[in-house]
């Protein structure tokens, strides 16, 4: 099985013979800034960091399409909502509100967790588990609301 940068190598060679010039610009980006961290950091770029740096370029976008949109900029907030379908293509299916509950109860009771000191150590349970699949804020607010309701 292809590892996410292999698949998304393959996708740059796929949309230059489709001369698919707005998708190709797109995933030049992802290429990019995985290229950087293996310089800048002399990592091979795994799956789990390929997921992360995925997850934060959406949310970069998510924010430049609404500062565009509020701007007026609307050919500039289409830019950008293009390449957060192309990045979401990468990232696997959200969780749902109800499946994100169940983990973090399961977590809860795993780990023993009763009081907010123990907040650190469930979120760093659930951050692997739940990467690219939720909202890290979301996360924290749920997870905070149920140790404090214990």
């Amino acid at each position: 099985m292809l590892t996410l940068v292999e698949q998304i190598k393959d996708a740059v060679k796929d949309a230059m013979r489709a001369r698919d010039k707005a998708r190709l610009a797109a995933l030049r980006l992802i290429t990019a800034e995985f290229k950087r961290i293996e310089v800048d950091e002399r990592i091979e770029v795994d799956d789990a960091r390929a997921l992360a740096v995925l997850d934060k370029m959406v949310k970069q976008r998510l924010d430049s399409e609404a500062q565009y949109r509020a701007a007026g900029r609307d050919e500039l907030a289409e830019v950008e909502a293009f390449e957060i379908r192309v990045i979401r293509e990468y990232l696997p299916a959200p969780l749902s509100d109800d499946e994100l509950d169940a983990l973090i109860k399961q977590t809860v009771v795993t780990l023993g967790a009763s009081s907010m000191a123990q907040m650190g150590a469930v979120m760093g349970q659930l951050k692997g588990q739940v990467a690219g699949r939720a909202d890290m804020g979301v996360l924290s607010a749920k997870v905070k609301a149920l140790l404090a309701a214990s």
